[in-house]
């Protein structure tokens, strides 16, 4: 089994920094990739950043130049990091995984972590 396992998150004011970490551990063979995806009250849950094994990042336009993922491999960690917030960014945000479990099993899989919550208030 694979566990994601979010930090970071809180109160913060408006033009604030945060820096989130999700770690993954478990039966891990090796990961596709991982990326941030956030859910605000009434909303559906949307990307807000990903990062391949290679290295290639994307993000929402909404945080772009805002919010900077990035991740350390051999401790199986993405961040995020989040600049300037706005109240818009208020929301839980959740880690995501696409790896594999095995060397036999060739399929990916997708994993995520239970949330953590970031609130942007003055």
């Amino acid at each position: 089994q694979v566990q994601l396992v979010e930090s970071g998150g809180g109160l913060v004011q408006p033009g604030g920094s945060l820096r989130l970490s999700c770690s993954a551990s478990g039966s891990i063979f090796s990961i596709n990739s991982m990326g941030w995806y956030r859910q605000a009250p009434g909303k559906q849950r949307e990307l807000v950043a990903r990062i391949s094994s290679g290295g290639i990042t994307d993000s929402a336009a909404a945080v772009k130049g805002r919010f900077t993922i990035s991740r350390d491999d051999a401790e199986n960690t993405v961040y995020l990091q989040v600049n300037r917030v706005k109240p818009e960014d208020t929301a839980v945000y959740y880690c995501n995984a696409e790896l594999r479990t095995s060397f036999r099993d060739l399929r990916n899989y997708e994993y995520w972590g239970q949330g953590t919550q970031v609130t942007v208030s003055s």
